[in-house]
């Protein structure tokens, strides 16, 4: 059998719907690239990397297969001799080339001997349009939602994997092209990673397969590098993008075939783009983005609210219903599409039913965050914390800047009021600390037990312990210990005098709230005596200067 690859995209179709020979010694696969496409450039490697054997395209129109199998019918697929099978090759058919005849003719003939749909209005269109092109259609719904819906019980372990945590993880869909979201807003990464709460939030983004290919990981990752920095995680385009997909709590979309993949999910979608009237008016994908709440996305506009309240709106199948035109079959679409592929080759199928592969875990981790603006309001022992990722921008009034010091940029070390380090041992770098930077009021530790060591300036060290966070299973995630310390910095800096000790505070950080003991470190310098400042040097004790929190 070959596998007619025409771009990575392609591939990736392909290789969802190849597990209907899964088990099947009788059935041996060989690829070949037909040539012609200009996002080829990546299908080489992506064959190369999923282990394939390939064979060029001027032996593969020669040799004899016994059917072959593709997921485009552009390119000189008549050249081919085994019957063609035609895989579907987006979802929604949205776009007038999906299902154009002139791609499905060779000299008023069909190219294929097979060609699968994915709903019924999919082949009444197709029938409208050209009888002739509609004669080898087959319903037998979509490959590719089937690893979805496999995939969903895996959503925790994806959202693990992405450090997604407690955190409500909104994904950013662009397609490809002029009116693509990543096209008309190529600013909003950066706008909803910075301008969402980071222990409330995490942003990812996922580009079309061509996007990747056309511009390369370097430029990819030049033009992205703001929003990288503050967090933003992109994924890889295969398999990586749909567990993405999968962990979701909330989309952002355009126009691509994503979205269908999303409301077939039921997760809640807000539409950025119209499309630019490059949509069949009807189409699933019209509707959807008709249906769905539109975002809002001028310069200065509020972007938090809106996806709340998307959130909050939602309700169970509404999404789903909005993706039901546009997938038929779910749950037998592997069973359906093999039935058909084994007629073509005139055997019996194998008795045991195809399973569709469930997505592995993604390997893609955001950037952790080096340096955040942080708003700290304490009432009493209850301190609310609201952090966000330092960009170029000044911090607002009455926020203070928190930084990690061995990896922060040297402007966010210096403008620092907190500043911290992860390390083995305090080894008195909190007192160094305070002294090489006069700016910084407080410097701490964070140790590999999860346990705190800080040091106010003119004060002692002090031992902060996170006891238990509700809304994480009882654990404090590392990446929360950074809004643990800013806790204590504004309370501990709002007093005039020596913090009354032991304390217990209450630490809000997004959902989370994380019980915090603080109390005098074993060994350390008692309060008043930091080492290093000579009494009367200007630090004055406990919260002498404005707390900048």
């Amino acid at each position: 059998m070959l596998c007619v690859v025409r771009s990575a995209t392609t591939l990736h179709r392909l290789l969802d719907a190849l597990p209907v020979f899964a088990g099947d010694h009788r059935v041996t696969v060989t690829f070949t690239l037909v040539p012609g496409s200009r996002f080829d450039a990546d299908a080489f490697a992506a064959l190369e990397g999923a282990g394939a054997r390939t064979i060029p395209w001027d032996e593969a129109v020669t040799r004899h297969h016994d059917l072959a199998i593709a997921a485009s019918p552009n390119g000189a697929l008549h050249l081919l001799r085994p019957p063609l099978a035609l895989l579907p090759h987006g979802a929604g058919y949205g776009k007038p080339p999906g299902l154009d005849p002139a791609r499905l003719l060779r000299l008023g003939k069909p190219i294929a001997s097979l060609h699968a749909l994915a709903h019924p209005s999919q082949l009444a269109r197709l029938a409208h349009a050209s009888p002739a092109a509609a004669e080898p259609a087959v319903v037998t719904g979509d490959p590719t939602l089937e690893r979805l819906r496999e995939s969903l019980p895996r959503r925790d372990r994806y959202r693990e994997a992405l450090g997604t945590g407690h955190r409500r993880l909104i994904v950013l869909t662009s397609t490809w092209g002029p009116h693509s979201l990543f096209a008309r807003h190529p600013g909003l990464p950066l706008r909803l990673v910075t301008g969402l709460p980071c222990d409330a939030y995490q942003v990812a983004l996922v580009l079309h397969p061509n996007e990747h290919v056309r511009h390369g990981p370097f430029v990819l990752a030049q033009w992205l590098d703001p929003a990288l920095r503050a967090g933003l995680l992109l994924a890889r385009p295969h398999q990586e993008w749909a567990a993405v997909l999968t962990a979701a709590d909330l989309v952002v979309t355009d126009h691509g075939s994503t979205a269908l993949y999303a409301a077939a999910l039921d997760l809640p979608l807000l539409a950025a783009c119209d499309g630019g009237g490059e949509l069949i008016p009807g189409s699933p994908m019209d509707t959807l983005l008709r249906t769905v709440p539109r975002l809002e996305t001028a310069e200065g506009t509020p972007l938090a609210g809106q996806l709340d309240a998307a959130l909050a709106a939602h309700r169970p199948g509404a999404s789903r219903r909005l993706a039901e035109p546009a997938f038929a079959a779910q749950g037998r679409a592997l069973d359906l599409l093999r039935a058909e592929l084994y007629r073509l080759l005139a055997l019996d199928p194998p008795l045991e039913p195809p399973v569709p592969e469930p997505l592995p875990d993604p390997v893609t981790r955001p950037r952790p965050v080096a340096a955040h603006s942080v708003l700290a309001e304490a009432d009493g022992d209850e301190v609310r914390v609201e952090r966000r990722p330092l960009t170029a921008a000044l911090p607002p009034s009455g926020a203070h800047v928190a930084a990690e010091a061995d990896r922060a940029a040297l402007r966010q070390v210096l403008s620092a009021a907190l500043l911290y380090r992860r390390a083995e041992a305090e080894d008195g770098w909190t007192a160094r600390a305070l002294a090489d930077y006069p700016g910084c009021r407080t410097a701490a530790v964070i140790l590999p037990d999860g346990r705190c060591l800080l040091r106010v300036r003119g004060g002692g060290l002090l031992s902060v312990s996170p006891r238990a966070a509700s809304g994480s299973g009882g654990r404090v995630r590392p990446d929360a210990l950074p809004a643990v310390l800013s806790a204590a910095y504004a309370w501990l800096t709002r007093r005039p005098g020596p913090p009354p000790l032991p304390a217990t505070l209450r630490c809000l950080a997004g959902p989370l709230t994380i019980r915090v003991q603080l109390s005098e470190a074993a060994g350390g310098t008692p309060p008043g005596e930091t080492p290093g400042e000579a009494p009367g040097d200007g630090c004055g004790g406990w919260g002498s200067a404005p707390a900048r929190a």
